[in-house]
């Protein structure tokens, strides 16, 4: 998976379980992760799926490193929600 380590000052707006999230067996994200708005899936994919770098990512999607770590963010907590939900 993605190194989730970065050198940003970012307040998490959405409060994320890591553990579990990390529970979340791979075949499963890459399913909820193609159920994300659009405006997540690139940026979810990259990180989450693809094991890339926060900075590769952003560059490629041309936006800055805090907005992709709120996307990551966003993403993760619309996804245990929706795992929560399915027991």
């Amino acid at each position: 998976m993605a190194n989730d380590t970065f050198d940003l000052d970012v307040t998490a707006e959405h409060p994320i379980d890591d553990e579990a999230f990390a529970a979340i067996d791979r075949d499963r994200l890459v399913a909820e992760i193609a159920a994300l708005p659009s405006d997540l899936r690139a940026g979810m994919t990259g990180i989450l799926v693809d094991g890339r770098t926060y900075s590769d990512v952003s560059q490629e999607l041309g936006i800055r490193q805090p907005e992709l770590v709120r996307i990551v963010q966003r993403g993760k907590a619309i996804i245990l929600r929706r795992t929560a939900q399915a027991g």
